[in-house]
């Protein structure tokens, strides 16, 4: 297989930089369509290749569709990053931003990844649950001195929930924002976490 470079040359691509184009082809067009929706037959016509060739790379329908929905996450794990600086509560804030701003653009997919995980498909629930963990174990390590939530059993509970909650809020919001706007669902999302927190009692 060969790819154009900047320069108008061609080079040959490795069957694993190959597989990691096709991939990253796939999320696009999950961006836009169910995962039911993504077929074999379409990845093959966009890309100009055969449904034998992508066979070769993913082995069947369902293997494909697994890759291409771990890219997936693996892309919203990073696009969702805080930045390095700042107080924990406003990089807090910039990674919400970021998730929302992933579900408007990857809409399809994600209610794809989440269906399914609530659909019984082990895959799927493996890698949405990856993806969640990674989303809120993150708070607890990018906020070490616990200066928003401290890092205890309850609180750690409180932030899946509300990692439920945002996820509720932002789908919903998504097909219907009811007059809400951006910024005021981000300032609920950004808000409602420690407010959670702060409702937990103290030890008596």
């Amino acid at each position: 297989m060969t790819a154009t470079t900047p320069t108008g040359s061609r080079t040959r691509l490795t069957p694993e930089q190959r597989r990691s184009q096709l991939l990253d082809l796939g999320v696009r067009l999950l961006a836009t369509r169910s995962l039911d929706e993504l077929s074999i037959d379409l990845l093959a016509e966009e890309a100009g290749i055969s449904r034998g060739l992508l066979y070769h790379y993913f082995g069947n329908k369902h293997a494909f569709h697994e890759a291409v929905v771990r890219r997936a996450a693996d892309d919203l794990i990073a696009q969702t990053a805080p930045p390095v600086d700042g107080e924990p509560l406003e990089r807090l804030l910039v990674s919400v931003a970021a998730y929302l701003d992933y579900v408007v653009a990857n809409y399809e997919g994600y209610l794809s990844l989440v269906k399914g995980a609530a659909g019984g498909n082990d895959t799927l629930r493996e890698i949405y649950e990856e993806a969640r963990s990674a989303l809120t174990d993150r708070i607890f390590r990018e906020d070490a001195q616990g200066t928003i939530i401290p890092d205890t059993p309850a609180s750690r509970l409180i932030v899946r929930g509300w990692a439920a909650l945002a996820e509720e809020l932002v789908l919903t919001w998504v097909v219907d924002p009811a007059g809400v706007t951006r910024d005021e669902l981000l300032g609920i999302l950004a808000a409602s976490l420690p407010a959670l927190v702060d409702a937990v009692p103290g030890p008596s």
